[in-house]
């Protein structure tokens, strides 16, 4: 098999950068210990793969050259939702609550959005979204709240002599 400088570097770089990904630089490994002349079980212990796998992507890049190093698309429905209905789900995700409500479910957001329960609960995992988990402080509305921030903080800095100090948290 024969390579081109240009095929070469690139499948070089493939494989040597940590940020490709692994599969791809697998793929790079095979084509080039092909291009050193080796056969595909020489080629199967040195990366390691199967021999059904090095025939495999010696035959696609013969093919196709580097763009048949990719994966091919895979069988399936495609995606519904478009671009912009994953940004206004996300949006309306971040930016809090709907009214009458203290967070975002599914089905809420679903009925919303126009979308289905299904595909929020895949745009909330795909993102790593919580609707339950704010990140952001909440400052409360107590009009004694420094003073009572202040008495506790006092007792974490300066605890008495010979005493307990117990906390209890206010639940949501």
């Amino acid at each position: 098999m024969l390579l081109t400088e240009d095929e070469r570097r690139t499948l070089e770089q493939w494989a040597r950068r940590p940020k490709t990904a692994q599969r791809v630089a697998l793929r790079a490994r095979i084509v080039l210990a092909c291009a050193d002349g080796l056969t595909n079980r020489a080629v199967a212990t040195r990366v390691p793969a199967s021999a059904n796998c090095v025939c495999k992507w010696r035959e696609r890049f013969r093919v196709r050259r580097l763009p048949g190093l990719t994966d091919e698309p895979r069988p399936g429905a495609p995606r519904k939702a478009t671009d912009d209905q994953i940004v206004d789900v996300i949006t309306r995700t971040l930016e809090g609550p709907p009214a009458q409500a203290t967070q975002w479910t599914t089905r809420g957001l679903a009925d919303v959005a126009g979308l289905s329960k299904t595909t929020i609960a895949r745009i909330w995992q795909t993102f790593g979204l919580q609707s339950h988990r704010l990140d952001t402080f909440k400052l409360s509305a107590d009009p004694q709240f420094v003073e009572k921030v202040r008495d506790i903080v006092g007792l974490y800095f300066f605890p008495p002599d010979r005493a307990i100090v117990l906390s209890m948290d206010e639940k949501s």
